[in-house]
């Protein structure tokens, strides 16, 4: 299965193709970046394509991350996912950052729970703790950082995210300490690919997951991205 991820969810511009049936990520470039994921994506994915020389019809899939994150970054990311798709004439899907953060150590069958935690600002992050296996332990959702850190009933965690030093920092005395802390401010774009090939299709719809309403409000206009031509 050959898989196009997109990832402009937080403070990156990402794109990557994977095979699977090599299990080799055959192009990937990834740009750090707080802001300019409008002009800076469609390029990206081009250079990404052209280096992975495929064309887009041969792609069996496009895997884009949903959120939570950066309003005016999750709306470039999934409006170009979708009118890829479009073009291309095959399925979208989306995954979280949240589990896209916590995949490489799920993938490892991690010893300790793993809790995901994505600055959400104003001393709020949106986090979720799951299993060393994947299962479910604390759903998403949006809270204080004082009420994320109750998840230290839990035991040893495992903080993986772009808060997770936020949450180690503040790492209360009598609990026992976080098992690894592995902060990036984005998920590693090979991993929505993976994840991407994983899930359903019809389970896995490429639409914003928002935990609380936007800060930002979308313009009258729509937002229009550019498709390069299949070929």
């Amino acid at each position: 299965m050959m898989i196009l991820a997109i990832d402009t969810a937080l403070d990156a511009c990402s794109a990557a193709v994977l095979d699977t049936t090599s299990g080799n990520t055959i192009a990937i470039e990834s740009q750090p970046m707080q802001r300019g994921h409008a002009e800076a994506l469609m390029p990206l994915i081009a250079r990404v394509m052209n280096e992975s020389g495929i064309a887009f019809t041969a792609l069996d899939r496009i895997a884009v991350t949903t959120g939570p994150g950066s309003f005016t970054g999750l709306r470039v990311g999934l409006s170009a996912a979708r009118g890829i798709a479009l073009a291309a004439g095959k399925p979208a899907v989306g995954l979280t950052t949240l589990a896209a953060y916590a995949a490489p150590v799920v993938a490892v069958n991690a010893e300790h729970p793993i809790l995901s935690a994505i600055d959400a600002r104003h001393d709020h992050v949106y986090f979720q703790v799951v299993a060393g296996d994947g299962s479910p332990i604390v759903k998403a959702k949006v809270v204080p950082i004082a009420e994320a850190l109750e998840a230290t009933q839990y035991g040893a965690l495992h903080l993986v995210g772009n808060a997770a030093d936020i949450l180690a920092a503040r790492w209360p005395a009598d609990a026992a300490p976080p098992a690894a802390v592995d902060s990036r401010p984005a998920p590693d774009i090979t991993w929505v690919a993976w994840i991407g090939a994983a899930v359903d299709p019809g389970g896995a719809p490429p639409r914003p997951f928002y935990l609380r309403a936007p800060d930002a409000k979308p313009p009258k206009d729509r937002l229009e991205v550019s498709v390069p031509p299949a070929t």
